[in-house]
């Protein structure tokens, strides 16, 4: 058995068996947990390696201390300081990213919310069409909407949505993280093609 500390760019943990030898790697944010967190973390680990359910007492007590205020401070500035982020540029062939933002930015924001760095994505990805990444304080939209048959307004949903993933950070509830709050959802509702760019997007 072989188990490490490893300088993940997260909170990452992995176990692997390999002609008998079991090699485990927890990430080095975890070093100095208290012995319940490390023996929740080898439950959760074992249990996902032979495909058994995680005992609930192990998941939250795992969840709670990574999603405590000290570990995500930490694992923020490792993410920064690890992390690889490759930004393509705003500018697509059909649509530029950054007047996009500057445009709705005017319309629901009164100019006021700073712009983060803009970029459409490596891959034109389908099982993620944009995700806003606060380390690195950058959207990415997937460069499928990069496309002459793409209406505009589908486009502006998808930065419109990662724009109030800006203003509406993501908060704890007891152990879980809610992301898209009661307050997220109301601003979703003000842009007015919502339903046309959601319809879109599902036939998408």
């Amino acid at each position: 058995m072989s188990v490490q500390f490893f300088p993940f760019a997260n909170v990452n943990n992995t176990i692997r068996l390999r002609e008998g030898n079991l090699l485990v790697r927890l990430s080095d944010l975890l070093e100095g947990a208290p012995d319940p967190v490390l023996r929740a973390i080898a439950h959760i680990l074992i249990a996902k390696m032979y495909r058994k359910r995680i005992e609930a007492a192990h998941a939250s007590r795992y969840r709670k201390y990574i999603l405590s205020s000290a570990v995500r401070t930490k694992a923020h500035l490792i993410r920064q300081l690890r992390g690889r982020k490759r930004l393509a540029s705003a500018r697509g062939t059909h649509y530029d990213l950054d007047l996009i933002f500057e445009s709705l930015n005017l319309r629901f924001f009164g100019g006021m919310q700073a712009r983060p760095k803009m970029s459409w994505s490596q891959k034109r990805a389908r099982n993620l069409l944009g995700h806003y990444d606060p380390a690195h304080n950058a959207i990415i939209v997937s460069r499928i909407f990069d496309h002459p048959n793409v209406p505009r307004y589908a486009v502006e949903y998808i930065v419109y949505h990662e724009m109030l993933h800006l203003r509406h950070p993501v908060k704890l509830n007891g152990s879980r993280r809610c992301v898209h709050s009661a307050a997220f959802h109301a601003e979703e509702k003000l842009f007015p093609e919502l339903e046309q760019a959601q319809r879109f997007i599902r036939r998408l």
